[in-house]
């Protein structure tokens, strides 16, 4: 019996060693195709996985403790637009190919509950750095439409060619806060001259109002 175990013993280590063996070759040629494979990939998707693991991951906060947005976030409000790149907006295709003649406002509809709409709209669209609403306003919605006294093809969309006021905000559909910006910017336009408003000149026939009397009043 003892010489049985003895060669048990024997066949069932090399067995052992055989299946190390296999297995760490195994190892070898799969970590050997990775690094071909890694390798062989062109150079785009290499910087594009490079880009994906620097993105944040949800729930990953930054040095104040906020939470950190992806880069391309519809919603995120905190970048500052000057007002040059505003006004090469409005004179760009894409901003006819977006609004094509009409106001920013034009095509805007309010989002409310019932059938009659609220008397002011919404105080802000835009809470904490990003937009916290599903319908915002149609300046808080376009990030590029930055209200500015410099910025006067976007200001005189919102002033009346009757009379020269500002529309209000039931027509043009703005938060209150975008509505007082206008009216600061507007003000500003106008004391420094570079933007004006002449009513037209009407004629009146006076005589179609007040007929002409035959005879003068005599005096005593």
């Amino acid at each position: 019996m003892s010489v049985l175990r003895l060669i048990g013993g024997e066949i069932i280590s090399i067995y052992r060693q055989s299946l190390l063996t296999i297995g760490t070759s195994q190892a070898r040629a799969l970590t050997t195709t990775g690094f071909l494979r890694h390798a062989a990939k062109p150079e785009s998707e290499a910087t594009e996985e490079a880009a994906a693991s620097e993105e944040p991951e949800a729930g990953e906060a930054d040095a104040n403790g906020a939470p950190k947005q992806p880069v391309d976030d519809p919603k995120d409000r905190t970048r500052v637009i000057p007002v040059e790149t505003s006004i090469r907006y409005l004179a760009s295709e894409a901003y006819r190919q977006t609004y094509q003649d009409d106001p920013v406002w034009k095509q805007y509809r309010r989002n409310h509950k019932g059938p009659y709409p609220p008397k002011l709209t919404r105080k802000t669209c835009i809470r904490k750095g990003r937009i916290s609403t599903g319908n915002p306003c149609p300046i808080c919605r376009d990030e590029y439409l930055v209200l500015d006294h410099n910025n006067i093809d976007l200001l005189k969309q919102f002033i009346s060619p009757q009379t020269g006021d500002v529309l209000s905000y039931r027509v043009t559909g703005l938060c209150q806060k975008k509505h007082t910006q206008l009216l600061v910017a507007v003000e500003r336009a106008m004391d420094r001259g570079m933007l004006t408003f002449d009513v037209p000149f009407r004629e009146y026939d006076y005589s179609e109002y007040y007929p002409a009397k035959e005879g003068k009043p005599s005096s005593k």
